[in-house]
């Protein structure tokens, strides 16, 4: 058996060991290129760790520890709840208002899981008070994140439009990230008119019961056509367990009028280091953006900025930093540097090309992308899958850039699946729902995701061959 063979099934054991027995695939993909860099391929320690993604190391560290500060001292709850108030309680906008944050969220620089994770809970506790399926609830937040996921500055767009520089490859940050917001938009359309979201304009809700929402129990105000109570935001923002002064014992605006917000509340107000931590966040787009900076670098300057000044939030914040994901995507992008080295790539390559039919080999490749993305990691199969094509890209039959972009999109539409991280944070935070049927709805909708969306993102920037 070749080398370049036994790297290959090396990998695939990597995928099945980490999905099947919940082990962390880098710390097993960094095994794996220790393994086989050494017996295998003849490699020196120092040959190995030339692979190690030092760069991409800062970003997600930098970013999620930012992250982490921001979501310690309240400004992501701040944030959701002012946008929650712009659409004034309206029901049917709620999961557009999900899908937006987690957007926004991703397109500035949260990783995917670590953006699914900050509004998940509070999208699900709506959808348990206001009777809003959960499965459209989910679907939207993963939807939301992946459809900002592929910005210039996100961590999934840095990751791919590296690996395509670093491969000599045409790119094209644009067309990569509108690719990804146009199809996640299209699907949340469809998803929301198939799953009743239309219906949801009939259920208004007063504006004032969300603007006065806190604490974990029901407030004064009744949601309007019921006697129920309304849930608190509070209770479902704020991962702390602190909760809001509420509006106990005073009535609800006549006709759904917008009550003034208590200026006590302390967790709406704005404070001085909710205040810093949105100029951060302003200054790391602008960076990043405008004068073109390192976005890991810049994200990390910023979170040291506040920790010099709050120092206890920083404290809070630091064992936050999504460490499993760092480990996760350095150590398969090491493993891929050790494939890339041995010669791997351009065998692999080299086979997929010898297809004979290169629109079908795309296909496949987009294929492989989204089955084993609901299994395991988005950015760890874009890592080995886009190296594994270059030699199939570099001989000009198919776009790269188009195919580049249908594999990004093809490996993250499916995260809705309870096998993948953004699904199992929605699972997670579903509320008032039968589990295992919730369970079963996500995963059947992860396979409709699989089957359907690789052949249509190949038709549309594939096929054309425009990019």
């Amino acid at each position: 058996m070749s080398a370049e063979l036994i790297s290959i099934l090396v990998l695939v054991v990597v995928f099945v060991i980490a999905t099947t027995r919940s082990i962390n695939m880098g710390a097993l993909a960094f095994a794996a290129a220790f393994g086989v860099g050494t017996l295998v391929a003849d490699m020196k320690t120092d040959d190995i760790f030339k692979g190690f993604p030092g760069s991409l190391f800062v970003v997600l560290v930098g970013v999620t520890f930012l992250f982490a500060i921001a979501r310690a001292n309240g400004t992501t709850d701040w944030l959701v709840h002012l946008a929650i108030r712009l659409v004034g309680g309206r029901i049917a906008l709620m999961p557009w208002v999900m899908f937006a944050i987690t957007g926004v969220l991703t397109a500035i620089g949260a990783v995917s899981p670590a953006a699914v994770a900050i509004v998940a809970p509070i999208a699900m506790g709506f959808a348990a008070k206001y009777r809003i399926n959960p499965l459209l609830m989910g679907v939207m937040v993963v939807h939301g994140a992946q459809a900002g996921g592929f910005s210039p500055i996100s961590i999934y767009g840095t990751i791919v439009n590296g690996i395509v520089a670093e491969e000599g490859l045409p790119g094209n940050e644009i067309v990569l990230f509108l690719a990804s917001l146009v199809v996640n938009l299209v699907i949340a359309a469809v998803v929301f008119v198939v799953l009743g979201g239309m219906k949801l304009a009939r259920q208004p809700v007063e504006a004032a019961a969300l603007a006065r929402a806190g604490g974990g129990g029901a407030s004064g105000a009744g949601a309007a056509g019921g006697g129920s109570g309304v849930a608190g935001v509070g209770s479902v923002a704020d991962s702390g367990g602190s909760t809001a002064p509420g509006a106990a014992g005073s009535g609800s605006p006549a006709g759904g009028a917008v009550a003034e917000a208590d200026p006590a509340d302390e967790r709406i107000s704005l404070t001085p280091p909710r205040i810093a931590t949105l100029a951060g966040l302003a200054a790391l787009v602008v960076a990043a953006l405008v004068f073109d900076l390192d976005v890991g670098l810049a994200a990390i300057t910023v979170a040291v900025l506040l920790s010099v000044v709050w120092p206890e939030t920083s404290k809070q914040a630091i064992t936050q930093i999504t460490w499993p994901t760092v480990l996760l995507i350095c150590g398969i992008l090491t493993y891929v540097a050790v494939l890339q080295t041995m010669g791997t790539i351009k065998w692999a390559g080299d086979s997929v090309a010898g297809v004979g039919a290169p629109l079908l080999a795309a296909l496949l490749i987009c294929y492989i992308g989204a089955i084993v993305s609901a299994f395991a990691s988005s950015v760890g199969i874009m890592g080995a899958l886009i190296p594994l094509a270059v030699p199939f890209l570099l001989q000009g039959e198919v776009s790269a850039v188009g195919l580049i972009a249908a594999l990004a999109v093809s490996a993250t539409v499916v995260d809705v699946s309870p096998f993948s991280t953004n699904g199992a944070l929605v699972l997670a935070g579903a509320q008032d729902v039968d589990r295992d049927r919730f369970f079963k709805q996500l995963m059947v909708y992860g396979g409709i995701m699989v089957a359907a969306a690789p052949p249509l993102v190949w038709l549309a920037l594939v096929v054309p061959g425009i990019w």
